[in-house]
């Protein structure tokens, strides 16, 4: 990057941008829209989906009739319950399925403050923040059956739990959406170097914080807070700083040799 190259596109007044940050947010907020309604209509099966990590968290019978993964179910106490747990899916799985329209908003967004060699790096930008989301997404809905496993029997065998649509499903698509958002992390620390925000020398000599800061974002991100979740993301969270960092490295020795060439 050069400091005479300069932006096609100009820099823009404030009202340009709050313009253009308006736009940004109405065409995410329709596509996120969309995802609802889809949502809304296979409402069932994702609910089936939804509610099978509790199944795999419990013994596979229970003498005493009470709930096992023969019979697994959760008990509702309230009668618009199911009613608003409905929408909560709709709001949560439609900013799922939007994510990558989502990404591709932020991306031209920023767009016109980027040097025209950075702008090729928009698909790139989409297609790994989708996929990353969704990884995480996988990733988070295997930890929770392990994580309930943990939360459920934390209290001893004479604890009993019987779990709400409610406050269960919350727990479950918060976790899924966490996770997917814990993994743009990567993203964003490239992103950070792509635009001279951060240097790679600073997230090299930042790493014994970066560990910290890190479990203490995950702590905050996820809604359970337990030992597994916290390990499950944190690691790969700090698998991905040390990607960014090699990024970076690489970056600046491609930089090195293309200065050398022209010189």
């Amino acid at each position: 990057m050069t400091e005479t190259e300069e932006r096609p596109q100009g820099e823009m007044t404030l009202i340009e941008h709050l313009e253009e940050l308006r736009t940004r947010i109405l065409r995410a907020a329709m596509a996120i829209t969309v995802g609802a309604i889809v949502c809304f209509i296979f409402r069932g099966q994702i609910i089936d989906a939804i509610i099978e990590p509790y199944c795999q968290s419990l013994p596979e019978r229970d003498n005493d009739g009470f709930v096992s993964q023969e019979n697994c179910r959760l008990f509702q106490t309230e009668p618009l319950e199911e009613f608003s747990l409905v929408f909560t899916i709709a709001a949560y799985g439609g900013f799922i399925l939007a994510i990558p329209v989502v990404l591709w908003q932020v991306w031209k967004f920023v767009v016109p403050g980027l040097y025209p060699h950075e702008r090729r790096w928009a698909i790139p930008f989409v297609f790994s923040g989708a996929s990353l989301f969704l990884f995480g997404s996988a990733l988070a809905y295997w930890s929770i059956p392990r994580a309930l496993d943990f939360l459920l029997n934390f209290g001893g065998d004479r604890i009993d739990s019987l779990l709400t649509p409610g406050p269960y499903i919350a727990f479950v698509v918060k976790m899924l959406v966490a996770f997917g958002l814990g993994f743009q992390f990567p993203l964003v620390l490239i992103f950070l170097q792509l635009v001279g925000v951060v240097s790679t020398q600073a997230l090299k000599s930042g790493r014994r914080y970066a560990i910290v800061g890190i479990v203490v974002l995950v702590a905050i991100l996820t809604p359970s807070g337990d030992p597994i979740t916290l390990m499950v993301l944190s690691v790969p969270m700090y698998i991905f700083y040390e990607a960014a960092v090699l990024f970076g490295i690489i970056r600046a020795r491609k930089q090195r040799k293309k200065a050398a060439t022209a010189a």
